[in-house]
């Protein structure tokens, strides 16, 4: 069983209870950013608290699968149960706050490795076939599939944007600058 795959599940879902607020103005995101290891924090504190279904301090692996029902989310028993094992340090069978926190955060080299595995498999549907990189062309048909229109000429400024080495093109090093 793949160990690192409920805690990427577990960020997922944390996302989404979550979210950057969009609407916030300038100085808001910049107190935001200013307090962002308190905000975090928080989050995972309100999050913990929603899978706490009956508030007694430790969520089960039935509390997990519950929660991630109601986001439309699917956690089969065994993810449950497997996400729960590893961090229950205790070994009550279930996850405190500080337990739930290590699971959360997970092993910094694991969360490193699957982001490079995700904005590889990213990158390679803004690749035309045949292709080792984004090309303006390439660009404008993903993102046409995405329902956004946008001219060639759009693209090559797009590119042009991240492009270091001026060869009109995005390598994959340039699309992991873009997206971070």
């Amino acid at each position: 069983m793949n160990n690192t795959k409920p805690q990427s599940s577990f960020k997922k879902f944390c996302r989404k209870l979550s979210p950057e607020r969009k609407d916030s103005s300038a100085a808001e995101r910049q107190q935001h950013n200013s307090n962002n290891g308190e905000d975090k924090n928080r989050d995972l504190e309100a999050v913990f608290a929603y899978m706490d279904a009956n508030r007694d301090g430790r969520i089960s692996a039935d509390e997990l699968q519950k929660s991630f029902m109601t986001l439309g989310e699917q956690l089969s028993d065994e993810e449950a149960e497997a996400a729960v094992r590893l961090s229950d340090t205790d070994g009550d069978g279930m996850l405190d706050f500080e337990e739930f926190s290590q699971l959360i955060k997970g092993d910094d080299k694991v969360s490193e490795e699957e982001k490079k595995v995700e904005l590889k498999e990213a990158f390679r549907m803004y690749i035309a076939e045949g292709e080792e990189c984004i090309t303006p062309k390439s660009l404008k048909m993903m993102l046409k599939k995405l329902g956004e229109s946008r001219t060639t000429d759009d693209c090559r400024v797009m590119i042009r944007a991240f492009d270091l080495n001026a060869d009109g093109v995005l390598s994959f090093d340039e699309f992991a600058l873009m997206m971070r």
